[in-house]
Parts: structure tokens; C-alpha cells; sequence
């Protein structure tokens, strides 16, 4: 019986993700947000459907794994070369800009130098699916904006790693010689790993023409790489997910490439799911409520200094005034790696509960708001060139339609409720039973009167 149960928490857990993941693919979202929405849904704060996290806690750390192996997988070094100085200038601007900020913040919050640091780092990455999924829904994925902003994720990609080395090594109780030869020995490792595969024009896979014609052995020899990078890069000492990443950097830059990416996605669309799922089991909404103030400010702050910060960097490394304003409202949010940082760091004791609350909450805010702060953007845009100063005419051409819209259903959602209270009422007045008449006297019987009268 036991297990029968789990059969039916487990196919709940799917197929709330599945319909959560539906509903925001139609509002055009990215699916991601639906599947943290399903498990603030079904963690404790809500439904309370899944209390125990650990449960899937250890799925969610092989999504993780699979998450860095296929975006190894999908970095393509050639391609990248072309446009690697402006997004290698624009990230190392950002991470440097959010630290510097983080530190200059410290003293008054009373931050030591790793919260700091972790902070910084947080809030410099952008989300990758969700960047990409708000340039296919705008068209332009192949604009020159596009390719800018894809190269600036590729570099944060790439930079996650040395971040994930330096946040477990603050974490470890301080970090000292040892700990930054190891962080140095990482980074080198995986510019050599990139020189290499720059130069190269095919790398070739072992058994790679053994496994060539089998989808089974493809599927699994994904898998052996995946994490059989990851176990020696964890007994080396090293993050696990660096040894992924840098397993799919060098398949994705092979001649097996294409093969070993249609046979692990289905696989690592699983496991994604079951990573996003596990950070909104994380989401506190009663947490929200009681800091709903402090959540909102932070989230308007990250917002609007990441999205100035970046028009900022990309116009001085060269991009014209459209590009960069595109591009940097692209990436103004928070991305899915800032989760496995503050993990990282409530793990190693440099976040507490509290500021890994509001870093979750703010980072999943962050995401679900992105397409509606692109969509503003442009709206100002539009009607900054329209010279419009009035406050009145400015909301009106920011959110008129959408508010006129919603007061016409509001007004039409009140009128049907009134004519189907209405026609209830009719019905119920129509059912109720007329006031009995008296029966008239039977034939040839008198009535008392009668009998008075005569």
C-alpha cells in the first residue's frame, strides 16, 4: 500500500507540473515558471501536499548536474569567437559592478566579506531559459541584439563555474592558500579545455563510432559522461557540476555533438522539471507575506539597476543606444544558477535562513516578472519618443488597454452574475407553491351557510 501511495504522490507531483507548465507556456512564459509555481503549490505553504523536500532533493541535485552538462553541450567555441570580447567585457562588468556594490553595501548591513561576495554573484547572473525564451517570443533571437545577448549569456555560463568553486570554498570555513590554488587550478583547467577545443576542428568521442548507430547507447553514454565527469571531479575536490560542465563542453564541441543532444533531452527535461520543482517547494509564500515590503523593494532595486547597468556596460564596450537597451532589459533578471549559489552558500553556513528566503523569493519574483518588465520597457521606449509628459496620458498609453480590458470583464463578469442571480430567483418564485383555496362543497351536500340561511 505503501507504495501504491508514492505511485500517486509522484503522478500529482507530474502532472500538477505539467498543467502548471501548460498554463504558462499559453501566457507566453517559460515552462520553468510554471514548475516552481507547481511546487509552491504542493509544498507546505499551500496545499502541503509534499512535506518532506528531501524526498527529491537528490533528483534535483542530478537536474543540476544535467542543467550544466547540457548547456556545456550547447556552448558552442566557434561560434563564440566571434563575439567574445564584447561578451566577456560586458559579464566581467557586471559581476565586477554587482560586487562592487555588495561590498560597498556591507558595512552598513553588517555583511562579512563571503555573504558579500555570494550576493554579488547572485545578483550578476541572468537567466539563460528565460532569456532565450523571451527573444523566440519577440523575434529576435537572430537579431544582432539577440546574438549580443546569447554571447553575454554564454560568458555567464562559463563563469558559473569558477563561482560555484569560490562560493563552496568561502563556504568551507574560510578560504585560504589551499583553497585559492584550487579555485586557480579549476579556472585554468577550463580556459585549457577551452583553448584546446578552439583549435580543434573535429574532437572525436571514445566509441564514439560504437555508439554511433544506437539511440539506447547514445542515451546512456550521455549519462556515463555526465556523471562520471561529475564523480571525479567531486573526488578531485571540486564541485560535481564543474566535472559536468565541462563533460558537455567537450561533447558539444565534438563530432557527436548533435547525436548526444537529442539523446539526453529527454532525460534532462525531466530532471530540469524536478529542479525547478524542488526550488518552489523552497518558495515560503507565508515568508513573502511577512516581508512583502522588503521582497518588493528588493525586486524593483535588482530590476531596475541590473537593467541600467547593463545598457550602460554593453554602450561603452561599442553597441549602439537600441541594442544595448534591448539587450540589457533582456538580462535585467535573476537567473536559475543564483538557486544553486544560495544553496551552496545556506549549506556552507554563509547565508542564513532568512537572506536565503529573500534570496529565493526575489530570484523567483525576478523570473516570472521578466516578460512583463520587457514589455514596459518598450512601452516607455515608445512613448519616450512620442514626448509625452503628462502623468494622466502616460498611464494611459502604458497599461490603458490592458486595464480597459480588465474592466471590461470585471463589468462583464458583474452583469452575468447578476442575471444568473436573477433568473435563480424567477426559478425559485416560479417552484414555490401557490396559497391553498378552500375545496368547493361536494354535489348535494349544504354548506353551513346554507343551512343558516334557510
Amino acid at each position: 500500500m505503501h507504495g501504491h501511495a508514492a505511485l500517486t504522490a509522484l503522478a500529482i507531483v507530474v502532472l500538477a507540473a505539467l498543467a502548471c507548465g501548460i498554463v504558462m507556456t499559453r501566457l507566453k512564459q517559460p515552462a520553468v515558471v510554471g514548475y516552481i509555481l507547481a511546487g509552491a503549490l504542493l509544498g507546505p505553504s499551500v496545499l502541503g501536499l509534499v512535506q518532506n523536500r528531501e524526498s527529491v532533493q537528490f533528483l534535483a541535485e542530478l537536474g543540476v548536474l544535467m542543467l550544466l552538462f547540457l548547456v556545456g553541450m550547447e556552448l558552442s567555441i566557434k561560434s563564440f569567437k566571434s563575439v567574445w570580447r564584447i561578451a566577456t567585457g560586458a559579464t566581467l562588468l557586471q559581476i565586477g559592478g554587482s560586487l562592487a556594490i555588495m561590498l560597498a553595501l556591507a558595512p552598513f548591513f553588517d555583511w562579512p566579506l563571503g555573504l558579500a561576495v555570494l550576493l554579488g554573484f547572485v545578483v550578476a547572473l541572468s537567466s539563460t531559459a528565460v532569456t532565450i525564451k523571451m527573444l523566440e517570443d519577440s523575434g529576435e533571437l537572430k537579431t544582432p541584439a539577440g546574438e549580443i545577448t546569447v554571447a553575454v549569456l554564454i560568458a555567464q555560463d562559463l563563469a558559473v563555474v569558477p563561482m560555484m568553486i569560490l562560493a563552496g570554498a568561502m563556504s568551507g570555513g574560510g578560504f585560504g592558500f589551499g583553497s585559492a590554488l584550487r579555485v586557480l587550478l579549476a579556472v585554468g583547467f577550463l580556459a585549457g579545455v577551452i583553448w584546446y577545443l578552439s583549435r580543434r576542428e573535429d574532437v572525436r568521442l571514445p566509441f564514439s563510432s560504437v555508439i554511433a548507430g544506437s539511440a539506447d547507447l547514445r542515451t546512456l553514454a550521455g549519462i556515463v559522461f555526465c556523471f562520471g565527469a561529475a564523480a571525479v571531479s567531486g573526488l578531485l575536490g571540486l564541485s560535481p557540476a564543474y566535472g559536468a560542465f565541462i563533460a558537455g563542453l567537450v561533447i558539444g564541441n565534438s563530432t557527436s555533438r548533435e547525436g548526444m543532444i537529442h539523446a539526453a533531452a529527454p532525460i534532462q527535461s525531466v530532471l530540469m522539471m524536478v529542479f525547478f520543482l524542488s526550488i518552489g517547494l523552497l518558495l515560503d509564500l507565508r515568508f513573502i507575506w511577512e516581508n512583502l515590503g522588503v521582497v518588493l523593494v528588493l525586486l524593483v532595486a535588482v530590476t531596475l539597476a541590473k537593467s541600467g547597468f547593463n545598457i550602460l556596460a554593453l554602450r561603452l564596450l561599442g553597441q549602439s543606444w537600441p541594442r544595448a537597451a534591448i539587450a540589457g532589459v533582456m538580462l535585467a533578471q535573476i537567473g536559475e544558477f543564483s538557486f544553486l549559489l544560495a544553496a551552496i552558500g545556506f549549506d556552507g553556513g554563509l547565508v542564513g535562513p532568512d537572506e536565503h528566503g529573500l534570496i529565493v523569493s526575489v530570484t523567483v519574483l525576478s523570473l516570472a516578472m521578466s516578460p512583463f518588465w520587457l514589455e514596459t520597457a518598450r512601452r516607455l521606449h515608445r512613448i519616450g519618443l512620442l514626448g509625452v509628459t503628462s502623468q494622466r496620458e502616460l498611464l494611459r498609453l502604458l497599461y490603458g488597454g490592458e486595464t480597459t480590458a480588465i474592466l471590461r470583464g470585471l463589468l462583464g463578469a458583474g452583469r452575468l452574475l447578476e442575471s444568473t442571480v436573477r433568473r435563480l430567483v424567477e426559478s425559485l418564485r416560479r417552484q414555490k407553491p401557490a396559497k391553498a383555496e378552500p375545496a368547493p362543497p361536494a354535489p348535494g351536500v349544504e354548506g353551513e351557510g346554507d343551512r343558516r340561511d334557510a
